[in-house]
C-alpha cells in the first residue's frame, strides 16, 4: 500500500469548483424551502462560497449561471471574488427557462429561436472575457415527449450548426464543454442524451470542445467509471459535475449514495492523467475540471458544500493510495481475487485522521465542519440578510 506521506504533495493539486446556485434556494417540483441567511445577490453567493474555500482550501473557484448571476459589471464582480480569495470559474448558459424554449433552444424548429439561443451563448462568452473564465458549459433541456413530435435527424443538424457558431466565437484559451443527460425534462427523446452524442459533436467542433460528465445523468446500473476511462483515453473529458443520486438525477451531496462509485471514478481520473493540471503537468486546455452540481434542499447550504468537497478529497486520497504495482502484478498473473483485494484495500483505507493532520499542517482547520459551525458566520448572515428576495432558480 502506498503511504499517505507519498501522496501528500499530490493532494495539494486538488481543486473543486463550487456552483453559485448551490447557495440559493432550491427544491423539488413540490416545494422549495427557504432558509435564514440565504443569499439575495450573486455577491452574497460568492461570499458564502469563499467560506467553503476558507475552511477547506479545496474550493478556489465559483461557477456562475447566466442569467441567474447577471450583473452590470462583471469586472467588478471578478475583483470582488478575488478580494475574498476565490476566482470566477465556469460560465453556465441557460436556454431552458424562457417561454421561447418550450419546444427546444439550439434544436428548435424555428430558426429565430435557435438564433436567440446562439446569441445567449455568445453573450456568455462576452462574460467569460470579463471574468477570466476558461469554460463555457452548455446543458440543453432540448428534446421531445412523444413519437413523431420532432424531427430527430434535423434537430441534430441544427444542434451541430448552432454549436459551431458558438465554438467559433471562443478565444484560443477558452473551451466549450457539452453536458449530456439521458432524460428530463424531455421524456421520449433528449437531443444530447449520452456521452457518445456529446463526444460526436465535440469531435466535429475541434480540440477545445470537451464532454462534461454529470455523475447523476445516467441510467441505473451504468458503469460511469468506464465512461470516464473512455473519454480520458480519447482526450475529450473536460469536466465533471459531481453529485449523488439514488433514483434519477437527484443532485444530492457527492458520495452520499455510493462512495465506492466516487472512489472508482477517481481511480480512473488518476489512471487516465486527469489529475494534476494545477501542478503544471497538463495543458490547461486538457485539464479535467472537477465541479459540484448540487442542490441543498433540506440541509444547510454552506455545510453541504463543505461536506461535498471533503468527500471528493477523501476518495481522491484513497484513489492515490492504490498500490498500482501490486494491482498490475495480480492482473498479469490472472489472479482475479488478489487484484480485487488490492483495489478494495485502497478503498477501505481510513484516511480521515491523515487528512485532518494534512489540513492542520497547512494552517487549515483540522475539522472544517466543526470550524464552520463555531465561526459564527451562519448566525451573522441570518441576522444581516433580512429583506429582499432570496436567490433561487430564476
Amino acid at each position: 500500500m502506498t503511504s499517505f506521506a507519498a501522496i501528500s504533495e499530490q493532494l495539494e493539486r486538488l481543486a473543486i469548483e463550487v456552483p453559485s446556485w448551490a447557495y440559493g434556494n432550491s427544491g423539488t417540483r413540490f416545494k422549495v424551502f427557504g432558509t435564514p441567511g440565504t443569499p439575495r445577490t450573486v455577491e452574497e453567493k460568492i461570499a458564502d462560497a469563499a467560506q467553503v474555500h476558507r475552511h477547506t482550501g479545496l474550493a478556489p473557484s465559483v461557477a456562475l449561471h447566466i442569467p441567474w448571476d447577471l450583473v452590470d459589471d462583471f469586472g467588478a464582480l471578478r475583483r470582488y471574488a478575488e478580494d475574498l480569495g476565490v476566482r470566477l470559474g465556469t460560465i453556465n448558459s441557460n436556454t431552458f427557462q424562457d417561454e421561447d424554449y418550450k419546444l427546444g433552444s439550439l434544436t428548435h424548429s424555428d430558426p429565430k429561436v435557435r438564433q436567440k439561443a446562439i446569441d445567449h451563448n455568445l453573450a456568455c462568452i462576452d462574460v467569460m472575457g470579463q471574468t477570466g473564465s476558461r469554460d463555457l458549459k452548455i446543458w440543453l433541456a432540448d428534446g421531445s415527449n412523444y413519437p413523431g413530435q420532432a424531427d430527430l435527424r434535423a434537430r441534430q443538424d441544427w444542434l451541430a450548426e448552432g454549436l459551431a457558431q458558438i465554438y467559433a466565437a471562443l478565444a484560443d484559451d477558452q473551451r466549450l464543454v457539452l453536458e449530456y443527460k439521458f432524460f428530463e425534462p424531455a421524456f421520449y427523446h433528449t437531443d444530447v442524451p449520452d456521452w457518445g452524442t456529446s463526444y460526436a459533436h465535440c469531435v466535429a467542433l475541434g480540440d477545445r470542445a470537451k464532454v462534461c460528465l454529470d455523475t447523476g445523468h445516467h441510467a441505473p446500473g451504468t458503469n460511469i467509471e468506464f465512461i470516464v476511462a473512455q473519454l480520458l483515453r480519447l482526450g475529450r473529458l473536460g469536466s465533471f459535475d459531481f453529485n449523488s443520486r439514488f433514483y434519477a438525477d437527484d443532485d444530492l451531496i457527492v458520495g452520499a449514495a455510493d462512495p465506492f462509485q466516487l472512489f472508482r471514478i477517481m481511480v480512473e481520473v488518476v489512471r487516465g492523467g486527469g489529475f494534476g493540471a494545477a501542478a503544471g503537468s497538463v495543458d490547461p486546455l486538457d485539464e479535467v475540471a472537477l465541479m459540484l452540481d448540487q442542490c441543498h434542499n433540506i440541509e444547510d447550504k454552506i455545510p453541504g458544500q463543505i461536506r461535498s468537497v471533503l468527500n471528493v478529497q477523501e476518495m481522491t486520497a484513497r484513489a492515490l493510495l492504490l498500490d498500482t504495482d501490486a494491482l498490475a502484478a495480480a492482473r498479469e498473473a490472472g489472479d482475479v481475487l488478489s487484484a480485487n483485494a488490492v483495489f478494495m484495500d485502497a478503498f477501505y483505507t481510513d484516511v480521515r485522521a491523515d487528512l485532518a493532520a494534512w489540513r492542520a499542517e497547512r494552517g487549515l482547520p483540522a475539522d472544517p465542519m466543526a470550524a464552520y459551525r463555531t465561526s459564527g458566520y451562519a448566525e451573522q448572515i441570518a441576522a444581516d440578510r433580512v429583506g429582499g428576495t432570496q436567490a433561487g432558480w430564476s
